[in-house]
């Protein structure tokens, strides 16, 4: 794929449909690593597992939720997390991920609809990149908490104006009224590619899964 790495995240955020979206991915898998690292020096993953740190215990059995290549898996394996699965709608870039040797399990699934894991089954998850433009939606954080159990964690990141824009703000605010989680932590504003989209925020959110 000839195009220039700003293309590509466009590219991929004008799928018009999830079918789209895998198929982009897929096409992207193989030189996605270096595109984001490289040309926008992408440092969410870095930032948060640093965050994930802070809450979850090293040997707790982890989902990397929207996982794609495993940049996520990659950094929490760094810090002594070795009980990691992932999952992602893309084949190529779970395969890409396969290849870094730090998931257990991959699953290829699409956040959205319902999940294909037990209620319960882990102890925390984390989704880094994944709620935002044209992908994954608000009510996918549904599924997160179900499979999540109680007194797990659920972190993620998230832009500012999308949290405002995409019913993130009504999703989050309605899981806590209906005492599915409550509000852990939630970051400072930072950029987080900073030399390719030096524009564009992010924070990180965590959770913590309250009794069913």
């Amino acid at each position: 794929m000839n195009m220039e790495s700003d293309n590509k995240v466009q590219w991929v955020y004008a799928s018009e449909n999830n079918q789209e979206l895998e198929e982009r991915y897929d096409e992207w898998a193989k030189d996605y690593d270096e595109d984001l690292e490289s040309d926008f020096g992408y440092v969410m993953p870095r930032a948060a597992a640093k965050a994930f740190e802070g809450f979850v215990s090293k040997d707790a059995k982890v989902l990397d939720a929207g996982a794609g290549t495993g940049l996520v898996g990659r950094e929490l394996h760094r810090l002594g997390y070795a009980n990691l699965d992932a999952m992602d709608m893309s084949g190529g870039m779970l395969e890409v991920a396969r290849s870094k040797g730090v998931y257990g399990e991959l699953h290829q699934m699409t956040m959205g609809g319902p999940l294909g894991f037990d209620t319960n089954s882990y102890d925390a998850a984390i989704c880094v990149g994944v709620l935002t433009l044209g992908h994954a939606p608000a009510h996918s954080l549904d599924e997160l908490v179900r499979i999540t159990k109680p007194g797990g964690c659920v972190l993620f990141t998230l832009r500012p104006d999308i949290y405002e824009r995409n019913g993130f703000r009504e999703r989050q605010r309605m899981l806590e009224s209906d005492g599915k989680w409550e509000l852990a932590h939630v970051s400072e504003e930072f950029q987080g590619l900073p030399k390719g989209e030096p524009d564009v925020y992010f924070q990180v959110w965590v959770y913590k899964v309250k009794p069913n």
